[in-house]
């Protein structure tokens, strides 16, 4: 089932978002359309948040890009960064502000605990742009966007796009749903 991902006005992109306390079948339900509704979208990340659950849930497949095809699609539930290393800047854009890109700067490299979708503790270090797409998306369950990491006078060049999103003017190729009334 393909979900709806949520867009840039809607308050639970600004709200922390909960922690798991295991996996059932609904969790594993909600694992498979997140996947299901980000490859239709094109992304490569996906946090709960972005399709209306407040849980501290992301997915992720970076494998359609260059050097990464062998990477395995991932599923990282409560995250925690417990150290991080270098510096390097990149464009990046959001499923839940569709037409908006900038230049984030970010940690190149992290360390990374989590739980995988059996609920078991892993741990990783992670470089490139699995790092990044795995920030990205921990920042959705904090309730950050990269918009809000972009330098002011970037952030001025795109205010244009970011208000008209605010006012429900949404340009998409797959299904979206504006602010939570």
């Amino acid at each position: 089932m393909i979900l709806p991902i949520t867009i840039y006005s809607d308050d639970i992109l600004r709200q922390k978002a909960k922690p798991l306390k295991g996996v059932d079948a609904e969790t594993e339900e909600l694992i498979g359309y997140m996947f299901e509704s980000m490859h239709n979208a094109s992304g490569i990340g996906l946090a709960a948040p972005q399709v209306g659950r407040s849980l501290r849930l992301l997915v992720l497949d970076v494998s359609c890009l260059d050097n990464y095809s062998e990477v395995k699609p991932m599923v990282v539930i409560n995250p925690h960064v417990v150290a991080v290393q270098g510096f390097n800047s990149m464009e990046e854009g959001c499923l839940s502000i569709p037409g908006v890109q900038g230049d984030v700067e970010r940690p190149a490299a992290i360390s990374l605990k989590y739980r995988d979708e059996h609920f078991a503790e892993r741990s990783g270090e992670f470089s490139g742009m699995l790092a990044r797409v795995l920030q990205h998306e921990i920042d959705h369950l904090d309730g950050k966007l990269f918009v809000d990491r972009m330098e002011r006078r970037d952030r001025r060049k795109i205010q244009k796009e970011l208000d008209l999103l605010s006012a429900g003017i949404v340009t998409a190729k797959y299904p979206v749903v504006g602010r939570s009334e």
